[in-house]
């Protein structure tokens, strides 16, 4: 079976390298195989210039600074659920590769931020802002806002170029990687389509239910669990059958999993979510949430709730009463309730597309938890 990466990307390879976690270290064992991809990528950075490794090392604290790692976990137990087993030869390969995605999601929440101005990334400063006061405080020439930015887009960028190398160069045969390049492809597109269409329905207005789950669909149901758990699949040589059913319960939960957010960005709370109260209201979100609110005004011809929730959206002044009356218009109008009850549909239905198929235990057992875990989280 033909290898390919270079695998002295990987310092520990030498020695045999560390033992594959169990499934239930598997955090940690993400955690390992990204500070060990980045500990390499950050000494590179050096050659070019010191000033770029500090900026590339603000990049992996980024990325290993906190996230529920939900991706590659999906990935995991999509691999797992085909057949994989943790002595397999290329356990640790799969790892490897699998952690791949939270670069891909660090790409998309840099980006992500820098588009919504936002401030604040759990608990800390955002990418941009963080890179604008380091401007600031040192008294540079030109804008701090317009560094920061263009560091983040930079920033964003080579987390996008270092997902592709850390799969690539994870020890995965040839034979594996091909069979991953489809799923690993159409997340790319999909997400950055996503992000795209996010950025277009704020921009033209579009308040509409057809949109929010457009951008659902694509920005975040594909790219967190239905091509995670493809990825893993098809790592692990996996019929078409399981395929189309992990793509089914994938995209379900994904939606889900962004409907759960929607809720938390209104009503959750600031010291659990690490974001402040109403700031998807701020951004201007064009959610499910917002978009039911705004039919069933329009429904009962309440222009007063209807100009409650309109004006609040994409506001960045909203005040903290502001946000208060909104959750009181979307809790009295039944918007929240809707959604409430949309995703306790999705994660039915996703369930009954798992049961469906053949899925190998103990990942039957861990990708039904994981549903209900993504959908009544509360951060």
């Amino acid at each position: 079976m033909t290898r390919t990466g270079s695998l002295d990307t990987w310092p520990e390879v030498a020695d045999g390298g560390p033992p594959v976690p169990s499934d239930t270290e598997l955090a940690s064992g993400i955690e390992d195989a990204l500070a060990a991809f980045l500990d390499v990528r950050n000494a590179q950075a050096t050659t070019i210039d010191p000033a770029f490794a500090q900026a590339t090392a603000a990049l992996a604290e980024f990325v290993l600074a906190g996230g529920k790692r939900i991706r590659p976990t999906f990935a995991w137990w999509g691999w797992r659920g085909a057949g994989g087993t943790v002595d397999a030869p290329e356990a640790l390969a799969v790892l490897r590769g699998i952690s791949a995605l939270e670069l891909l999601q660090a790409c998309a929440l840099i980006h992500d931020d820098l588009m919504d101005a936002s401030a604040t990334r759990r608990g800390r400063p955002t990418v941009h802002v963080e890179f604008a006061r380091k401007h600031a405080e040192s008294q540079w020439c030109g804008r701090p806002a317009r560094f920061g930015a263009a560091a983040a887009i930079l920033l964003g960028d080579l987390a996008l170029a270092w997902a592709d190398d850390m799969l690539h160069t994870s020890g995965l045969s040839a034979e594996a990687l091909q069979r991953a390049a489809e799923p690993w492809g159409a997340m790319r597109t999909e997400m950055l389509g996503g992000q795209f269409l996010d950025v277009l329905h704020q921009s033209t207005g579009d308040l509409s239910a057809r949109a929010a789950l457009q951008v659902d669909r694509y920005k975040t149901a594909a790219y967190t669990v239905e091509r995670p758990l493809q990825l893993g699949a098809s790592l692990a040589g996996a019929d078409a059958e399981l395929v189309g059913a992990y793509r089914r319960f994938g995209a379900d939960i994904g939606i889900a999993f962004q409907l759960r957010d929607d809720l938390l960005g209104v009503f959750g709370d600031p010291e659990v979510t690490g974001k402040p109260a109403g700031d998807d209201l701020r951004e201007g979100k064009r959610t499910l949430l917002v978009a039911l609110a705004v039919e069933r005004a329009e429904a009962r011809g309440d222009d007063a709730a209807r100009e409650a929730v309109t004006s609040a959206v994409g506001n960045p002044d909203l005040a903290t009463d502001g946000v208060e009356r909104v959750r009181s218009v979307l809790v009295e109008l039944g918007a929240a309730q809707a959604v409430e009850q949309r995703i306790a549909a999705l994660t039915g239905s996703a369930l009954d597309s798992l049961s469906a198929v053949e899925v190998a235990e103990p990942a039957a057992a861990q990708l039904a938890d994981l549903a209900v875990t993504a959908t009544r989280r509360h951060r």
